[in-house]
């Protein structure tokens, strides 16, 4: 890889964070000079990243008013949720049908650090709950599925940092991921698609009741 790219894919992983953790807030303008000047890389970098970004739905490009954060609105929850709930549902049958012994002493590993991780300490957990699904995906073995997810995941980090600061719920996760753990331990694939489909529509219930009471379009 050459420099260029190993220079871009970083302003990528950098912006991609500030837009998914509402940092650079949805309706935005973006300038590529001050973010170039801000991160301390090239103008071509950020350029490069801010199109990737683009082709992700994290950022628009308009011909009059040049560069924005892409705006969330409540029916892209809903449009979210018709996408995570049937894929994460399939990769955990699949998870239960093909992990591995590495696999399950990851997703054990994950598990017992969120048990650890305190209540209030949001951010921590939301992100060990992207680990472990992350790790349930690659327990499927299916690249293209870990991948559509991940892309989505990014989009909905962005409407989980709107609705946090009245989150109460993620400490929950912890007791459902037990209990996924269990399901695909013991190639339970059924049990397994049940215990993730609810875990993501609880995520989805809740996140639309706190955003729906803060009156996002």
């Amino acid at each position: 890889m050459d420099l260029v790219r190993v220079d871009t894919q970083r302003a990528y992983e950098l912006l991609w964070d500030k837009m998914t953790t509402c940092e650079l807030a949805p309706g935005a303008s973006i300038d590529p000079g001050q973010l170039a000047e801000d991160l301390g890389l090239s103008l071509t970098s950020i350029r490069e990243a801010i199109w990737l970004l683009a082709h992700e739905n994290l950022v628009l490009v308009t011909a009059r008013h040049g560069l924005y954060v892409a705006q969330v609105n409540l029916p892209d929850l809903e449009y979210l949720s018709e996408l995570r709930l049937p894929l994460e549902s399939q990769a955990a049958r699949l998870a239960a049908q093909r992990a591995t012994p590495d696999d399950l002493a990851v997703l054990d590993s994950l598990r017992t650090e969120q048990a650890q991780v305190r209540p209030e300490d949001h951010r921590h957990l939301f992100d060990l709950d992207h680990k472990f699904h992350q790790a349930v995906t690659r327990a499927a073995k299916n690249k293209y599925l870990a991948q559509t997810l991940d892309h989505l995941f990014g989009l909905s980090r962005r409407l989980w940092y709107m609705a946090s600061p009245q989150l109460g719920f993620l400490p929950t996760a912890v007791e459902q991921h037990l209990a996924l753990v269990e399901a695909i331990k013991t190639n339970n694939a059924d049990r397994a698609e049940q215990v993730m489909r609810g875990h993501v529509q609880d995520f989805y219930d809740k996140v639309k009741v706190i955003l729906y009471r803060g009156q996002v379009p």
